[in-house]
């Protein structure tokens, strides 16, 4: 119910009658590079979840350093210490502090040390992209 509510930045709904498919929308964190972008989400939670790790996909392109050019981002990188207590929210503030220890893009990885021209990529790609979506 918490992702329903659109609390802080993150809101997503059960994609049909299937509980276990979402697609959600996440908001950008403020003071970073992601700032004013929002991004959709489709979320699987396997059996056993909180215990294992939902998969996560970007239906539309995320340029970030956890994410890889077909929009699947690997929450493994918590290092193989997925735990219970770890959800939605983990996934979230890896989109504003990502690993660039295990880059799944090493690009998007470089351009973290230089957030002005990332940021400026990052907005480009996202109009391009928002506007070829409207009809």
């Amino acid at each position: 119910m918490t992702l329903m509510s659109g609390d802080k930045g993150i809101s997503a709904f059960p994609e049909s009658d299937n509980l276990f498919k979402w697609v959600g929308t996440i908001h950008g964190a403020a003071g970073t590079v992601y700032d004013d972008l929002r991004y959709k989400p489709s979320v699987e939670f396997p059996s056993g979840y909180s215990y294992n790790v939902p998969t996560v996909k970007f239906l539309m392109h995320c340029y970030h350093p956890n994410v890889d050019t077909q929009g699947n981002f690997y929450p493994d990188l918590l290092k193989g210490k997925w735990s219970a207590l770890y959800g939605i929210r983990t996934i979230q503030s890896l989109l504003k502090e990502p690993n660039i220890d295990r880059p799944l893009n090493a690009h998007a990885a470089e351009l973290c040390n230089n957030p002005t021209p990332s940021k400026k990529y990052m907005q480009e790609t996202y109009t391009k992209q928002v506007c070829s979506q409207e009809p």
